[in-house]
């Protein structure tokens, strides 16, 4: 039996996934120059989620008009999507942060992929390609040169734990986003999403879980100050609403593995906007990280190429 696709072009994926990582790369400038105003991490993201969720709720509404009924047969992958890959990702890697080095968090939060191709083999008993496990190996060690985190000193078991919750999310991300079974469209699905971490975040944040602090201070993005406003509406725009809807479209094209090694990316990206933003250069070894998320990505896709190709059949 063939199931007829309509066709994309090859590269569109490709493209959809690099802008959505160049996107939520820029988060991290965006957020640390609130945290150096005096904002807490948890203010800083539920002011990103927030602010996302009100801008995605006419368009979403306006799409979904007379289909209501898909929303209600999608009900648990929104719950999904907005509970585990939004708030629960962020949640767990703030609170991973209270106990170990950021690097070694967001490191343990991007083994989210590896998880996914684990998780895809043991659901599908069909076991991914050596191509595709040497690609993901690649990548992860690119990964470790990239952030720069190292394993001396002990680790503490919580950070760790909320470490490893975070790359659960990150992974639930790539597999809710793939899923095109129930006929939303990626905008819509992005801004209902959304708006259930809204609330998720800011029920944590109210009973204190999450700390929330905010100043009137102007942060500081490349030398100049901003606006806290202007700040926050970037971060929203940019790297929440353009980034999750690239994201997600990418993932319905590439498939969910694909789609999460090329998420990888987003630390190269990282890399591109402090230099360009901060002068700040990267090292050597990252540069050499740098060359190995790219080859780790060229491999997978390889070895995701027949495991595409059957599933047109």
């Amino acid at each position: 039996m063939t199931t007829v696709r309509a066709a994309q072009p090859p590269y569109t994926g490709f493209l959809l996934a690099i802008g959505s990582a160049a996107s939520f790369a820029l988060s991290g400038i965006f957020a640390s120059s609130l945290i150096s105003a005096g904002w807490s991490a948890g203010a800083a993201a539920t002011a990103r989620i927030t602010v996302a969720a009100l801008v995605l709720a006419v368009p979403s509404l306006m799409m979904l008009r007379g289909q209501w009924g898909l929303v209600r047969r999608a009900w648990r992958s929104l719950l999904l999507f907005g509970l585990l890959a939004v708030a629960g990702c962020q949640l767990a890697f703030f609170l991973a942060v209270g106990f170990i080095a950021p690097s070694l968090a967001l490191l343990i939060e991007f083994m989210g992929p590896v998880l996914l191709v684990l998780w895809v083999w043991a659901r599908s008993r069909l076991a991914p390609s050596r191509l595709t496990l040497l690609g993901a190996g690649l990548a992860v060690v690119g990964l470790i040169a990239v952030s720069g985190a190292g394993l001396e000193g002990a680790l503490h078991p919580l950070g760790v734990l909320f470490a490893l919750v975070a790359a659960v999310g990150n992974a639930a991300y790539y597999a809710t986003g793939a899923a095109s079974d129930h006929g939303i469209p990626p905008l819509p699905f992005v801004g209902l999403g959304l708006a259930v971490a809204a609330i998720a975040l800011g029920l944590v944040s109210a009973i204190g879980i999450l700390p929330f602090a905010v100043t009137s201070t102007a942060p500081v993005i490349a030398g100049a100050e901003l606006s806290p406003l202007a700040v926050v509406a970037g971060m929203a725009l940019i790297s929440t609403v353009l980034a999750y809807v690239l994201g997600v479209s990418a993932s319905r094209r590439l498939g969910a593995t694909m789609a999460s090694f090329t998420g990888y990316s987003e630390p190269l990206f990282g890399i591109v906007w402090t230099i360009l933003l901060l002068a700040i250069l990267p090292t050597g070894m990252q540069w050499l990280g740098a060359a190995l998320i790219i080859a780790g990505v060229i491999t997978v896709r390889l070895g995701e190429l027949p495991r595409r190709s059957l599933s047109r059949t």
